[in-house]
């Protein structure tokens, strides 16, 4: 049995956001206008224009024509770019790019990678505790996506700043405690989400959000207020579940960025991009994550994965025993705990871990 000192917790698929669909709108051009390869960017994808005739007009590099003397219109960018009338009647204009019917040739989505985590397949004592093998500091893939098409170019990777806090404090107790905040925000945005696509305001959601979240954390752990805003920004800009759950466990400092991967193309274009993380339970497991993964040779091939496919697990009791924590830089957390020599605190992180495998191991 594998357990997880970071509990990890299902989530159901979530099929990207649907882009409106008023009149025209199954018309859409897109164009890399930065030259990075895709049109994913801000300005890149646009609803076309209907014209006088029926047709379309892409408004992305979109110029007036000009007439001559006999009054015909001519494209300044070539003979090749027809000169159109918008329907609302106007000036003639042509674009440089085409517009596509997404009702013939229909936009790709990538499957929404689904990480439930290392399963808890075996047995657990009274309380929970595992009696098998433990995975430690193991961590979820998931994704959140900056602005794109189809979460009409709102940035769902938004840091909101540290709304979930992290800390060693002074006892074993203080481990236990901090495995459950990653399933209590999947626990609130779900909720939240739920809320939301069932018709409650988005201040109704984000409070039905909070409150699920509170119920599986110890309150002093997580910024309701900041949760509160975080979720009702979000929801409004059309961001999914598990956009908001990156997006509040990367803001907290617990996750690993692997990449980004495109999550939705046309015609071999790609319109949105998603970015791929590892997040942990807490800011300490992505650090130990990231420091002792060089040190382990079982790591070397898959390092992290890819964007699309992070891999995320914990380690072993065997390797996290063999982990060197002198040569780790944990200088980024020691700011998050009392003002302590930098050797002790490596030894007592070490240590609390060491005692509750003990503990819980047969």
């Amino acid at each position: 049995m594998i357990r997880r000192l970071a509990i990890a917790c299902a989530i159901a698929p979530l099929s990207l956001i649907a882009l409106a669909s008023p009149a025209h709108a199954a018309q859409l051009c897109a164009a890399d206008l930065n030259g990075n390869g895709d049109a994913a960017d801000a300005g890149e994808m646009a609803q076309c224009l209907a014209t006088a005739d029926g047709g379309s007009l892409c408004p992305i590099g979109k110029v007036d024509c000009v007439g001559d003397s006999s009054g015909a219109y001519g494209c300044p960018l070539g003979a090749a770019h027809a000169c159109l009338t918008p329907a609302g009647g106007a000036v003639p204009a042509c674009s440089p790019h085409s517009c596509i019917d997404t009702s013939v040739t229909p936009i790709e989505t990538e499957e929404l990678v689904d990480d439930p985590g290392a399963p808890a397949d075996g047995p657990v004592d009274a309380e929970g505790n595992c009696l098998g093998a433990i995975e430690i500091f193991g961590g979820r893939a998931l994704r959140c996506r900056p602005p794109g098409a189809s979460n009409t170019f709102q940035n769902c990777c938004r840091d909101k700043g540290k709304i979930v806090k992290d800390g060693m404090g002074g006892s074993l107790s203080s481990i236990t405690t901090k495995i459950a905040i990653a399933k209590g925000v999947f626990t609130g945005m779900k909720a939240a989400y739920t809320a939301f696509k069932a018709g409650a305001t988005a201040s109704e959601a984000a409070s039905a959000g909070a409150n699920a979240i509170i119920v599986g954390i110890d309150p002093a752990s997580i910024a309701i207020s900041l949760a509160v805003n975080y979720m009702i920004e979000l929801l409004l800009q059309g961001c999914d579940q598990q956009d908001m759950e990156t997006g509040m466990l990367r803001g907290s400092d617990m996750c690993h960025e692997v990449g980004s991967y495109c999550a939705s193309s046309i015609l071999g274009v790609c319109i949105q991009k998603a970015i791929g993380h590892c997040c942990f339970n807490t800011k300490l497991g992505r650090i130990i994550q990231e420091q002792g993964r060089p040190q382990l040779a079982a790591f070397n091939d898959l390092g992290w994965g890819t964007p699309k496919h992070p891999y995320c697990r914990g380690f072993s009791a065997e390797e996290f025993q063999a982990l060197d924590f002198s040569r780790m830089d944990l200088s980024e957390y020691y700011g998050d705990i009392e003002a302590r020599a930098q050797s002790d605190i490596q030894i007592d992180m070490k240590d609390k871990v060491d005692d509750y495998l003990r503990t819980i191991t047969p």
